[in-house]
C-alpha cells in the first residue's frame, strides 16, 4: 500500500492533466461543444479522484 497509493495518486493527476489539455485544444480547435463539455466532465470526475486519493494519502503517511 506504500508504494501504490502514491503511484494512484499521480496517475490520477497525469490524468486529469491529460484530459484538461485534450479538452483546451478540443475547444481551441473549434470542436464540437458537447464533445469538449464532455471532456470536460471527465476532467473534474479525474481531478476529483486525484483529491481523494490525495487526502487519503496524507491521512495514512501523517506522521
Amino acid at each position: 500500500m506504500q508504494i501504490i497509493l502514491p503511484i494512484l495518486v499521480v496517475i490520477a493527476m497525469l490524468a486529469t492533466l491529460g484530459t484538461l489539455l485534450f479538452g483546451v485544444f478540443w475547444m481551441a480547435r473549434g470542436g464540437d461543444p458537447k464533445r469538449a463539455n464532455a471532456i470536460m466532465r471527465y476532467r473534474i470526475w479525474f481531478q476529483g479522484t486525484a483529491l481523494l486519493l490525495f487526502f487519503i494519502f496524507m491521512m495514512l503517511y501523517r506522521r
